[in-house]
């Protein structure tokens, strides 16, 4: 099978379902925005240890569950993997546990301090503007719910996650201190 077919030649791809949309649809848009989001947690799960790691690539799998949803044709019914609410759990109890290890925070952080506490908060802001995106889709069609709410709560996690990595690291979290 060749990875090239020309039909997205003139600006348009095809659904789940077959249906074509210009490249430019927020449908696109979204779902494009998962996959980079995919992408780089791909990144940062190449980067930290064992346990993180397999726990960001069980959500990347997720993410796949996800863009098959957005990609899907509306107007077809079509099967598809099944969006599970324990994903949030999750997300919450890795949430919480590396919380458990952290100081309370007591000013905003600024991103940086190395290579991959940047990363992730880079993912992060991925994964707030997929959400904007699947929020601006979910205007205009019905979504499952779940997809927001999961997206919400994974920024969540990244930013965590972007903590307990720089404690991990022993780096200092670069507090903004707003001048007066």
């Amino acid at each position: 099978m060749k990875i090239y077919t020309k039909t997205g030649d003139q600006g348009s791809t095809s659904l789940y379902g077959g249906k074509r949309l210009p490249k430019n649809d927020i449908r696109i848009e979204a779902y494009g925005t998962i996959d980079e989001l995919n992408s780089w947690i791909g990144l940062i799960g190449d980067q930290v240890e064992e346990t993180s790691r397999q726990f960001l690539r069980k959500n990347q799998e997720i993410l796949f569950v996800i863009g098959s949803h957005l990609a899907k044709d509306q107007d077809k019914e079509m099967p598809l993997p099944v969006l599970d609410d324990a994903a949030l759990n999750g997300l919450e109890d890795a949430i919480d546990r590396m919380d458990e290890e952290l100081i309370p925070m007591t000013h905003f952080i600024l991103p940086g301090g190395n290579k991959l506490v940047s990363q992730i908060h880079i993912t992060r802001t991925v994964c707030r503007r997929a959400e904007r995106s699947v929020v601006a889709l979910s205007q205009l069609q019905i979504l499952d719910a779940f997809i927001i709410k999961y997206l919400n709560r994974l920024s969540d996690y990244l930013f965590v996650l972007s903590r307990w990595v720089a404690k991990k690291n022993n780096v200092e979290e670069i507090k903004w201190i707003p001048k007066k």
